[in-house]
């Protein structure tokens, strides 16, 4: 029986390849700024309303999708690997049809801003610079389902290099498309949004390649067949998919509702309430590669059979975060001072962020807890406790007590970051404690049902 050391070296070697690809994933969106940056100021605001929408549209359509992690690192730990095959292929027709419904809401861009009080000149800008994306979102869909399969395999670094490539590339294309090099047409915003959509693109192409010439669906595939459009499963897929499309985006438009509160405060609150959240969202990438490494880890060893390993890993790959996000809590603490000088030379841009990050260093231990909870519920199909939880977290309690301390009780920015902090410690709380009263090590009669399920498809 490995031990706890054991366990933790093994999530060590899945998590970091999976940060560094999420890290990756941000990458892009900072050299998409970098390059809009230079167009002009309206461009800037154009891109940044339009990625809000986009953005956050896209994570719910990947929460959906991401609804296939139970069901295909459990039939890895099975050793059913039909099974995983016949998940990844009704994953891809989850994305076909995330992709369409995501593609209806994202071609009324520009009406939707507008509606929500944007100026419809910018509008129409962001609606350019988003449409250009709409043609690559299955790609985007179909890389996560693909990524999804292998990592649910313990095969995680084929992603990390065609990140790689994609971001080398998504600069590249910027640099031609933006400022009109190498004959292209000078496109400005709209050309950042098509380098986006290749780069988008070629992570599809180059994992798909890469599958195939390194023969890694081997042991873990079967032939297409009506089977992968079977009603049910794909029902059953949603269903766990579903919940986690709403988790997410409920978090990312709860952030965004923070930033619209801090916007009402002043330039010089939003831009230090933007530093800080930039800064939080760069160390979220360390325990989100957790969390996925512990759905992995869990959901394989749910798979086996072996409840209480899982549990243990479950438990490690916590500590493991916690640590973790202690260590950035430290960080910001000390370097309150001098970490926004790295964005801004504003001082009082700079005094206000360095009021907030102290409340972020709080923020930091219950972020990487709930989501390295929410990876080990969805490892289990246990996917709409962290919904709920997320829903109450935040929108019965954080953003209603942030408008309420920002605004009428005075406590500028800092109420927003402390509201932030008690409903992201309200979620972690109760995610973590289904986890102690419900989790892997009392999922035994779930996890089998969902094994004998698994391979009574596989043999049909």
């Amino acid at each position: 029986m490995p031990t706890a050391r054991d366990e933790l070296d093994r999530l060590l070697r899945l998590s970091w390849p999976i940060a560094l690809v999420q890290l990756g994933n941000m990458a892009m969106g900072i050299v998409d700024t970098l390059f809009v940056g230079r167009v002009g100021v309206d461009a800037l605001a154009a891109a940044a309303i339009g990625n809000a929408l986009l953005y956050g549209t896209l994570l719910i359509g990947q929460g959906i999708v991401l609804g296939m992690d139970p069901l295909v690192t459990q039939a890895h730990g099975a050793g059913n690997g039909p099974a995983a095959g016949l998940a990844l292929q009704r994953g891809l027709v989850v994305a076909a049809v995330v992709t369409a419904l995501v593609s209806a809401v994202l071609f009324a861009t520009s009406p939707l801003l507008v509606a929500l009080g944007q100026e419809p000149a910018l509008a129409a800008e962001a609606g350019r610079y988003v449409g250009v994306q709409i043609p690559t979102l299955g790609a985007f869909f179909g890389f996560m389902a693909l990524r999804s399969y292998l990592q649910g395999r313990e095969i995680v670094r084929p992603a990390l290099l065609v990140m790689l490539v994609a971001n080398l590339a998504n600069a590249f294309f910027n640099w031609v498309f933006v400022f009109g090099n190498l004959g292209a047409p000078e496109l400005g915003l709209v050309g950042s949004g098509l380098a986006t959509a290749l780069s988008r693109a070629l992570l599809l192409a180059g994992l798909v390649a890469l599958v195939l010439a390194a023969r890694l669906h081997e042991g873990a595939w079967t032939p297409w067949s009506r089977e992968a459009l079977d009603p049910t499963a794909l029902r059953r897929l949603a269903a766990l998919g579903v919940p986690i499309g709403l988790q997410m985006g409920l978090e990312v438009w709860a952030f965004s509702t923070a930033t619209l509160l801090a916007g009402r405060l002043g330039p010089t609150q939003v831009a230090a309430h933007t530093i800080t959240l930039n800064m939080a969202a760069f160390s979220f990438m360390v325990p989100l590669g957790i969390a996925q490494a512990a759905c992995t880890r869990v959901g394989n060893l749910l798979g086996a059979g072996s409840f209480r390993e899982a549990d243990r890993a479950a438990w490690v790959a916590i500590g493991l975060g916690a640590v973790v996000m202690l260590g950035w809590a430290i960080v910001f603490v000390i370097g309150r001072d001098a970490l926004p000088r790295l964005y801004t030379a504003d001082a009082s841009v700079i005094a206000a962020a360095a009021s907030i990050l102290p409340i972020a260093a709080a923020f930091q231990i219950f972020d990487g807890a709930q989501v390295i909870g929410a990876g080990v519920l969805r490892a289990m199909g246990s996917t709409r406790p962290a919904a709920w939880f997320n829903f109450a977290g935040y929108w019965m309690l954080a953003i209603p007590l942030a408008a309420w301390l920002s605004e009428r009780a005075g406590a500028g920015l800092e109420g927003i970051w402390w509201s932030l902090c008690l409903g992201l410690g309200f979620v972690a709380s109760g995610i973590l404690g289904w986890i102690r009263l419900r989790g892997p090590a009392h999922a035994g009669s779930g996890a089998l049902a969902r094994r004998s399920s698994a391979n009574e498809e596989s043999s049909a």
